[in-house]
């Protein structure tokens, strides 16, 4: 049985919420505090934490950060009322894995939360780095053979995609879920979009096209 941390002060949602994935065949706990909810994620042995962004106490953002910064590496899924791409953007960069803004579907929820589980608690370390490019999810800052350089949250989240899969060919969709999220499914006009602002930034041998399954990062120097 999954067992999900749910952190969320609305007492009656968070009680829909338990109640809903109770029968989904979760095993739910629930907290109404961004501390009591820090603690939990950190010392409960949970599959997938639900996490409210405007909580008492600390708020999701802080719950995040701080656990990532303490090799605490269970799948976060954010909940917010706050609807601005920047707002999605700040939540990815502090250690989230997946954003869902309110209200939203109960089913896609679920589908979230069963895909976030199968991916498990993979170590993500501070620094990512491949051939020269280095990114640090946390502070977005990113270096290209010893130059710093500028990116937009989408080009950030986009590049640590491909650096977190850079011994994998990542299909056009496996990048939309992971950039865009589960609301943006079949819209791949989108990556390449970005992949073509990405390239022009860290250099286009970089990500290489293979045809008809997807892109890959790659060492142009190797």
């Amino acid at each position: 049985m999954m067992r999900v941390l749910v952190v969320e002060d609305d007492v009656r949602l968070a009680e829909v919420l338990s109640s809903g994935l109770t029968a989904e065949g979760f095993d739910v706990d629930v907290v109404h505090d961004g501390f009591d909810g820090y603690w939990q994620a950190r010392e409960g042995a949970h599959d997938v934490v639900v996490l409210d962004v405007l909580l008492p106490s600390i708020s999701g953002y802080t719950v995040a950060k701080r656990l990532r910064a303490e090799e605490v590496w269970t799948p976060v899924l954010m909940l917010t009322a706050k609807d601005g791409e920047y707002d999605e953007a700040d939540g990815l960069d502090v250690g989230a894995d997946d954003y869902l803004r309110k209200p939203f579907s109960f089913v896609v929820l679920v589908a979230r939360l069963r895909a976030l589980a199968r991916r498990g608690a993979t170590p993500r370390p501070r620094l990512l780095s491949h051939g020269g490019l280095s990114l640090d999810p946390e502070s977005g800052e990113c270096m290209v053979n010893g130059k710093q350089l500028t990116l937009q949250p989408r080009e950030r989240a986009l590049l640590e995609a491909l650096l977190r899969n850079r011994n994998r060919v990542m299909s056009k969709d496996r990048l939309l879920n992971a950039v865009w999220g589960l609301d943006s499914a079949g819209d791949t006009n989108l990556v390449e979009v970005y992949v073509s602002y990405l390239r022009r930034k860290i250099g286009a041998a970089r990500i290489e096209t293979i045809r008809s399954l997807g892109y890959r990062l790659v060492d142009p120097d190797a």
